[in-house]
């Protein structure tokens, strides 16, 4: 596979990419429980492969422009979009204001991380 991370953009978008597909790994079969346990298993595994072969060259390209806690801070701040995203319109959970809060202490935590980092 070619070096394509020309941008520090692309492996963020890939992180976004990848976290969809984690997600939906995770959580996705929750809205069919009455499905077979290892049916739930099988899907979600096939689904986290689609999420490492995003997430896998996303951090050897992100690794260009970012540090590895730069890296994994910006995972974490995505995962959290995308959960909240996901959890709202395909479970169908409200989250409050408490979630809104912890999400943005969170958001506080990853700020500190970019700084002083070159």
């Amino acid at each position: 596979m070619p070096q394509l991370a020309q941008s520090p953009i692309t492996p963020i978008l890939l992180l976004v990419a990848s976290n969809v597909f984690m997600t939906f790994a995770w959580y996705g079969h929750l809205k069919h429980k009455g499905s077979p346990l290892l049916l739930a298993i099988v899907a979600s595994w096939g689904i986290a492969f689609v999420e490492y072969c995003l997430a896998v060259p996303a951090n050897r390209w992100g690794s260009a422009f970012y540090s590895v806690a730069q890296l994994k801070t910006i995972q974490e701040v995505v995962t959290l979009l995308v959960f909240a995203a996901f959890s709202t319109f395909w479970l169908g959970e409200r989250l409050g204001w408490n979630h809104a809060i912890g999400f943005a202490l969170i958001a506080a935590g990853a700020w500190f991380v970019f700084q002083g980092e070159t």
